[in-house]
């Protein structure tokens, strides 16, 4: 997305401040885990399109061309097959929506009068660790691209290597954040170059054969991403243009994205007819003197105008109102552009789900000022996260692009049925203190200082870093001062005989990074210290995006560093693994040890602790849902082995975190929540038949100020 000013909710910045954009214990402690937790001005430049029998050099075009298949650029409009075409797209995205339902979105879009699609391809799901390469279920681009080319629908490929995408690190992959000595992204680093020259030599030869030229769906090929934004290495974007052409050939559009400003664009485009510089913009702007401005940065003759993200609502972040665009000014700013033969992409046309730890995060004036997204990705856009279109969102954007359309739309799909299965019914089975107390692994790492996750070849999920001190009879102070996101700090005696679970004594968070006073636990031997760290999600868009997690600094007691640490990585299960290791949870279900029994009257009595809790979700017929956390804290939820996100209703505003049917069978369905601190009073959650944005606070709060 761009950094053009934008005001939403009642907030404004820069687009959110120039960023808006927009194991090692590894398989042993997940697989013990999951075992042990059941788990006006410018219409002379922009006229029109001339009627094709009018035009001499069209009717040549349209005999030149014959049965080829070709999309091209020429007469400041696009053509297809010889004939004046207009864009009329929106981005759907393949890796936030289940391969079941990827037809039943493209169907939905296609109602609303679509002829394009557009999506990213994130680095980081395709290869999640180094050499590991991922095509299949979720990550089955060529499924998605094979069904783009069935409802005949074209595309327009977004691929990297950086994406935004409010994507985890805007798509790149964890582990580039391991190497030593650190790679430059986004840059002509020759590091980083050869990375990406490996990567899109993988990429890219699986995907010519989907060009347009070949038969295909895809049109055009976006090599990086509002790079204006950014950076200003020209030498880096036409690196990326030689190895895309050498792997795509030269009849291939190549575009790059932009903010519509004359700064963005000195610096993020291509001069020259190599590369088409399309723009982006704030709904409610006046498009054409952005089309204006577009047209000095592509060559003669080489500028249709073409809004590559139009966007119909916005992104959310935890401890905010969700996002909320007018449909009426929505429809008629996308009526201004359509109206004088302009291209639009609509951004998003369905959001869909950041399912597992793949949610991004921005920041506004420093890194410290931290924003995760939410799990839900909902956007606000016209297709609602469960596929939802009876809203006036679509219907008005759809009266709209049906008026420069010249077949009839195809009718409107009913909203998928959804249900609610009501109370699901759980039980405590383990602190995750019990679990490394009594357990021997062979992932525990020894350093004298904290070591960041990805060190440790760790990508998402916990860490856990424990080191021992000598308590002081008035207490100490504990200090962190780089965390990264969120760590829960626990102490305890070290003696053999020490029965009772660690102590919570505070939260340091990176956003509000105080001191937390330890008081004396009266140890006859040394006290231990535990501190939980949760990966909240790289940032995605920025000059911080080399997000790194975990403890990132010393730890200071009284000042004095605490030296002699053990790390252990509690990585959980994401999004694109291997979904066999998931049987685990149910075929150890029956051989779970008879679970911790809590008489929970009230939550002010139950001392906060990161536990895991299960139950069953009895379906009766497979159905979409969503499952209610009012009354939780903070945490995680997966459901017969899939990660369906983070929760965090305390602080909202997401309340319930969608379901969609596929996840489910009929019968029994295993949930295992992993919660942070303090369960639901009465430990169960609730299956409704719709979303919620209504939990946290009343006020317009930003994470930072919590």
């Amino acid at each position: 997305m761009s950094t053009t000013t934008v005001k939403k909710n009642g907030i404004s910045s820069l687009r959110l401040a120039a960023m808006a954009k927009k194991r090692r214990v590894g398989t042993t402690i997940f697989m013990l885990l999951l075992t042990l937790l059941a788990f006006g001005a410018f219409a002379p430049a922009f006229a029109p399109l001339p009627s094709l029998s009018s035009s001499r050099s069209n009717l040549a075009r349209l005999n030149s061309v014959g049965d080829e298949s070709k999309f091209e650029i020429a007469d400041d409009m696009f053509w297809k097959d010889g004939k004046p075409f207009q864009i009329i797209g929106g981005d759907l995205h393949y890796f936030r929506v289940l391969p079941e339902y990827w037809e039943d979105r493209l169907l939905r879009a296609k109602a609303l009068g679509l002829n394009t699609i557009q999506t990213y391809v994130p680095w980081n799901l395709h290869e999640p660790t180094e050499g590991q390469l991922v095509f299949e279920g979720i990550a089955d681009i060529f499924s998605f691209l094979n069904l783009c080319q069935k409802l005949d629908l074209l595309v327009m490929l977004r691929v990297g290597p950086y994406i935004c995408a409010e994507w985890d690190f805007g798509g790149f992959p964890a582990w580039l954040l391991a190497i030593e000595p650190a790679v430059k992204l986004r840059s002509s680093d020759p590091a980083f170059i050869d990375l990406v020259e490996r990567w899109w030599g993988i990429l890219l030869p699986k995907i010519v054969s989907s060009a347009y030229k070949n038969g295909g769906p895809i049109i055009m090929v976006q090599i990086e991403n509002e790079f204006g934004s950014y950076g200003d290495d020209k030498a880096y974007l036409h690196h990326l243009v030689r190895i895309a052409r050498r792997h795509l050939g030269d009849d291939v559009i190549l575009y790059t994205t932009d903010g519509g400003s004359r700064e963005n664009l000195n610096k993020g485009t291509i001069p020259g007819d190599a590369v088409f510089s399309a723009v982006d913009f704030s709904t409610g702007d006046d498009p054409w003197p952005n089309f204006m401005l577009q047209k000095e940065f592509n060559a003669p003759g080489k500028s249709p105008p073409l809004s590559s993200e139009f966007y119909t609502g916005w992104l959310t972040h935890w401890g905010e109102h969700i996002a909320n665009t007018d449909a009426t000014v929505t429809a008629t700013y996308l009526e201004k552009i359509l109206s004088r033969n302009g291209s639009a992409v609509l951004y998003m046309a369905h959001g869909g789900t950041n399912f597992g730890f793949y949610s991004g995060a921005n920041t506004g004036a420093d890194e410290t000022d931290y924003k995760p997204d939410l799990s839900s990705y909902d956007y606000d856009a016209p297709i609602k996260e469960s596929g939802d279109i009876d809203n006036p969102k679509y219907q008005a954007l759809r009266r709209v692009i049906a008026k420069y359309t010249a077949a009839p739309l195809a009718s409107v799909p009913s909203n998928n049925e959804k249900k609610a299965y009501g109370l699901i019914k759980l039980q405590k089975t383990k602190s995750l203190f019990n679990i490394v107390d009594t357990t021997d692994f062979d992932g525990i790492t020894e350093s004298e200082n904290p070591l960041a996750m990805e060190s440790l070849g760790q990508m998402f999920g916990f860490m856990l870093y424990v080191s021992d001190y000598k308590a002081k009879t008035n207490g100490s102070l504990l200090f962190i001062p780089k965390v990264h996101d969120r760590a829960q700090v626990f102490i305890s005696c070290t003696s053999d005989d020490y029965e009772e679970n660690p102590k919570y004594v505070g939260t340091v968070a990176r956003w509000s990074n105080t001191s937390i006073r330890l008081s004396n636990t009266r140890c006859t031997s040394d006290n231990r210290i535990y501190i939980l760290v949760e990966n909240m999600g790289r940032i995605n868009y920025g000059q911080y995006i080399f997000d790194k997690k975990g403890i990132l600094s010393p730890v200071y007691l009284d000042e004095e560093p605490l030296q002699k640490w053990k790390m252990l990585p509690i990585p959980f299960h994401n999004l694109n693994e291997d979904r066999k290791i998931n049987s685990v949870i149910s075929d150890a279900y029956i051989d779970i040890r008879k679970p911790v029994q809590n008489n929970l009257k009230s939550k002010r009595n139950y001392r906060p602790e990161p536990s895991f809790y299960t139950g069953h979700l009895s379906v009766d017929e497979v159905k979409d849902t969503f499952l209610s956390f009012r009354g939780w804290s903070k945490g995680v939820a997966f459901i017969n082995g899939f990660n369906i996100g983070r929760f965090w209703p305390s602080f909202g505003p997401q309340c319930n975190l969608y379901v969609p049917a596929p996840v489910l069978q009929e019968g029994k369905n295993l949930l295992v929540i992993f919660e942070l601190e303090t369960p639901n009073a009465e430990l169960f959650v609730t299956s409704v038949d719709h979303p919620d944005f209504t939990c946290g606070s009343s006020s317009n709060s930003q994470v930072h100020q919590i």
